[in-house]
């Protein structure tokens, strides 16, 4: 099972991942899509990924804007799998969007 992250840690992190912030916990991003359609496959295509990694996000779907939330429940916090997860949702997200 991963480790907690540190706060230094995950700042690191971060420098990676520009369009996350580092929330509650949690790294959180907003992804505003052309269209509902469009913010549909991308959250279907998350889900595959996540359902493969048996570690899921936290998803909010308003119309074509995402919020993207990913914690480590089981740990109270941000681990390297939030952080592969995080990678995961921005190639999705470039991808398809």
């Amino acid at each position: 099972m991963a480790e907690l992250m540190t706060d230094d840690q995950v700042t690191e992190a971060l420098r990676a991942l520009p369009s996350w912030s580092a929330q509650e916990n949690a790294l959180m991003r907003i992804v505003e899509l052309k269209s509902f359609a469009e913010a549909i496959q991308v959250v279907n295509r998350v889900a595959e990924i996540a359902e493969n990694n048996d570690h899921h996000p936290d998803i909010d779907i308003r119309w074509r804007t995402l919020t993207f939330r990913v914690s480590t429940h089981s740990k109270g916090g941000v681990t390297a799998l939030d952080i592969g997860l995080a990678t995961e949702i921005d190639g999705v997200v470039e991808a398809l969007g």
